[in-house]
């Protein structure tokens, strides 16, 4: 009888501690679904449009379209005694600093084109430094001055005279001033009058030194100097033909689009010039 109380205690205790172990039932709310109508998706921001602007200082007055440029005409930057195209180092210096203290922009040949093909602004103060043929003193001397103002500049090269003349510049300083930023184009194989020459001549000699400078630059040389500003109906033809973009004479007045695209003016800087006449030519559009 004791044993069988005693069974009956055991199991009333067992089934005690076993309610008291059982866990509590969690309440889990149900959560609405998401409807994709209120589903948040992140903002993506339209991709901005890149200006057509080349990197000129933001605070520059832009140039209306349709107006002339200054585009200025060097040959050599040295000194002999009654050479005009022969400009002494110190005499270029302080051109160069009065186009810097005056707020002028040295804008490229492709800046020039942009902006009478395609209306691409460039600043009011611009201004196209060119130099002729080539010249040795180009790197020596013209080099440093521009690095020292932060200016560009072209040089149109007679391409014979690459590596073959001491006076003239080497297809390495030809190179190492490309990298730099001066352009580097086309002033014909010997110095050519285009002007005194029949049309497959004109070919022969613009096409030969257009291969020449991109074989050397392994670039595309796209524009053209006038060797002594010679040029006529054919020659323009002949350029075009050529596969150049722009052409520019020696004819002294500022560019402009109506000269034509492939006959452009230029105004010549001499070394007998002093500052009054390098400033009136600068600003005298005529």
């Amino acid at each position: 009888m004791r044993k069988k109380i005693y069974l009956i205690l055991m199991l009333f205790i067992l089934m005690t501690m076993l309610g008291c172990a059982r866990p509590k039932t969690t309440v889990i709310k149900k959560i609405a679904p998401v409807t994709p109508a209120t589903v948040v998706k992140p903002v993506v921001k339209e991709p901005v449009e890149t200006s057509s602007i080349p990197a000129f200082d933001k605070t520059a007055v832009m140039l209306p379209t349709g107006k002339s440029v200054p585009v200025l005409m060097y040959h050599s930057i040295s000194y002999q005694k009654d050479n005009p195209v022969r400009i002494p180092i110190k005499n270029f210096e302080e051109q160069l600093k009065y186009l810097k203290d005056n707020g002028y922009y040295t804008i490229t040949l492709t800046d020039l084109y942009d902006y009478f093909m395609t209306d691409t602004p460039i600043p009011e103060k611009s201004v196209v430094l060119t130099f002729d043929d080539g010249y040795v003193d180009n790197y020596t001397a013209m080099l440093p001055a521009l690095r020292k103002y932060n200016f560009k500049a072209t040089i149109f090269v007679i391409t014979s005279a690459i590596d073959k003349n001491a006076n003239y510049l080497t297809s390495k300083q030809l190179i190492e001033m490309e990298k730099y930023g001066v352009d580097i184009e086309s002033h014909t194989v010997n110095h050519e009058n285009l002007k005194d020459m029949p049309k497959d001549k004109q070919l022969e000699t613009l096409v030969n030194s257009k291969k020449d400078l991109e074989k050397i630059l392994n670039k595309q040389v796209n524009y053209f100097a006038y060797p002594y500003g010679g040029y006529s109906k054919t020659a323009i033809e002949a350029v075009r033909e050529a596969g150049y973009k722009m052409a520019i004479t020696t004819d002294g007045r500022w560019s402009s689009k109506s000269d034509g695209i492939l006959s452009l003016h230029r105004v010549y800087i001499s070394s007998f010039h002093d500052m009054a006449e390098f400033k009136r030519r600068l600003t005298n559009t005529k």
